[in-house]
């Protein structure tokens, strides 16, 4: 078998010891005569992933009984949707910290619904190259809630701090950073992420919500679209995806065995600070667009003197076993998503490259 370094985006990469689990569990799960797939969401070996995969995330990112951990299908883009259904009531505004496409996706949604507010937007030309800082920020102390994308993938930026916002709950997106470290989850009144990027497949995403900021969620609007109907149903309201669920146990598992987030923020660190280190070791060929301060460590990005070059740099790679180097459409240039589950062979491999592909262009 060979496999390949995995930059992609999302889905992105995910442990091979992950992998080679579901891979023997596939046909047979754990003596039951059939696949997990083939289980129903309501048995009791189902039942032991669910709740496995719960208890897991609690205790690796330090939840406590005051919130909720959700199971949604829909992505991220479904909460885009359903936070303003829930909780921007009629008269009320919401805050919208702009940081790239995900961002003003979310605020496209809210618009649909109500009055949202732009508290920050440092693009320019329609490009994000730095997150606002604390003093950028024009938050309304009676906003319903702030929201905010902590890391942006297709412009490679991404926050570094906590945003104070007064009393007003923060809801982040944590979609592209989610589990890369340890982070504070009191600080925050809800996140969520798609969880094709840190913690498992797609077609799910993980919602960690306050409680008593359910309880304010609007009851007039469709009963599956409602925070409340999830919490109360354990995640079971309607068929989950279980396979998903089950993958997301098996990496928080995989995580807990190598150290906690505490090793993986150490692993994270230490793949950007080779990437970023030879990015700027010849910053006049590589150029990275994103100020210092804002440069994401899951989503590194950089423009090559020509787009003919980037195009030639894109396919050299991928001969080499180096996939997913290519720019979001709408940003061009070269981007490597170096995700949890990607490790430092991988970027290791991608800078080797790199010094090779210099001395030919």
């Amino acid at each position: 078998m060979t496999r390949v370094h995995n930059f992609n985006a999302g889905p992105a990469a995910l442990p091979l010891a992950v992998l080679e689990r579901a891979q023997r569990d596939m046909v047979e799960f754990e003596g039951t005569g059939m696949s997990l797939l083939e289980h129903s969401h309501r048995g009791k070996a189902y039942e032991a992933v669910h709740n496995q995969a719960g208890a897991l995330l609690r205790e690796l990112v330090g939840i406590s009984d005051d919130y909720e951990v959700l199971f949604l299908q829909g992505g991220a883009s479904l909460q885009f949707a359903t936070i303003p259904m829930n909780f921007l009531h009629p008269g009320k505004s919401a805050d919208y910290v702009l940081t790239g496409v995900w961002a003003k996706k979310a605020l496209g949604e809210a618009k649909l619904l109500g009055k949202p507010r732009v508290a920050a937007d440092t693009s320019k030309d329609g490009v994000f190259t730095r997150v606002p800082r604390q003093d950028e920020l024009n938050l309304d102390p009676e906003a319903s809630y702030v929201h905010m994308t902590t890391n942006n993938t297709i412009f490679g930026t991404q926050f570094h701090y906590d945003p104070e916002v007064g009393k007003v709950p923060l809801i982040a997106d944590m979609s592209s950073d989610f589990m890369w470290k340890p982070f504070d989850m009191n600080r925050y009144a809800m996140v969520y992420a798609g969880a094709q990027k840190n913690i498992g497949p797609s077609g799910l995403a993980v919602v960690v919500i306050r409680k008593d900021l359910i309880t304010t969620g609007r009851k007039d609007i469709p009963v599956i679209l409602r925070y409340d109907t999830h919490a109360e149903n354990q995640s079971l309201f309607n068929t989950p995806n279980t396979f998903a669920i089950y993958m997301v146990r098996n990496v928080l598992e995989h995580v807990k065995e190598n150290g906690g987030l505490a090793a993986v923020e150490q692993r994270n660190r230490a793949k950007t600070s080779l990437l970023y280190g030879a990015l700027d070791g010849d910053a006049d060929f590589w150029r990275c667009p994103v100020e210092r301060e804002s440069r994401s460590t899951m989503n590194v990005v950089w423009r090559l003197p020509s787009e003919e070059l980037e195009e030639r740099f894109v396919k050299e790679a991928t001969k080499q076993g180096l996939v997913g180097l290519k720019g979001h459409r709408s940003a061009g240039g070269v981007r490597a998503s170096i995700y949890n589950a990607v490790p430092l062979e991988s970027v290791a491999a991608l800078v080797e490259f790199m010094a090779t592909f210099r001395k030919t262009a």
